[in-house]
């Protein structure tokens, strides 16, 4: 089978030890067992962390770092790939049921581009199932984004609104969904 180890750079030094060994002997002892165990199984880890410096620092085993490097694949964080971000939001906007590209205006999807996403993708997913929520059933309007967000696109919020001429009634529902969204206190205070 495959054997997949997310976050291999926070294992603990004497966790290193008995991984490396698992690895070398394909040999485990079950929790409270005293007989091995024999395991044929693919390995694939996944880190955040620069393994080759935690190597230099004397944080990570060289040898363990050798074992899994065998074939090692950098993705790079989102913001080295902004080529990226309309097909992921797309993706996203599907799977958490908040329809698709269309449904997002193009000062959304101008400021989504311009943020850096420092959680990459993570954090563009929350945003994206967020927002959907907020918008209801009408569009993605860059009012339901995050102010870091709509910061990012370029003096903040009041750039990053849409242009386009709208009725009172529907300025007057904007607002008020964005107060709702923004204010902290109650309801009534907000009335208030």
């Amino acid at each position: 089978g495959t054997l997949f180890l997310d976050e291999v750079g926070d294992i603990p030094l004497p966790l290193q030890v008995k991984l490396l060994r698992l690895i070398e002997t394909r040999a485990f002892r079950r929790v409270g067992s005293t007989e091995p165990r024999k395991s044929d199984f693919r390995l694939i880890c996944a880190t955040h962390r620069d393994l080759g410096r935690m190597v230099e620092d004397g944080t990570f085993r060289r040898d363990l770092f050798h074992r899994l490097s065998a074939f090692p694949i950098r993705l790079p964080p989102l913001r080295e790939r902004r080529e990226d971000v309309p097909l992921l939001i797309e993706s996203a906007a599907r799977r958490l049921g908040c329809g698709n590209l269309s449904r997002f205006h193009p000062d959304t999807l101008a400021a989504l581009d311009a943020y850096p996403f420092p959680g990459n993708v993570r954090e563009l997913q929350n945003v994206i199932g967020r927002r959907g929520l907020l918008a209801g059933e009408g569009s993605v309007l860059p009012e339901h984004l995050p102010d870091e967000v709509l910061a990012a696109a370029g003096g903040g919020a009041a750039q990053a609104r849409p242009s386009e001429i709208v009725t009172l009634a529907e300025a007057e529902r904007r607002y008020l969904r964005w107060a709702l969204a923004t204010f902290k206190g109650d309801r009534r205070e907000l009335a208030r």
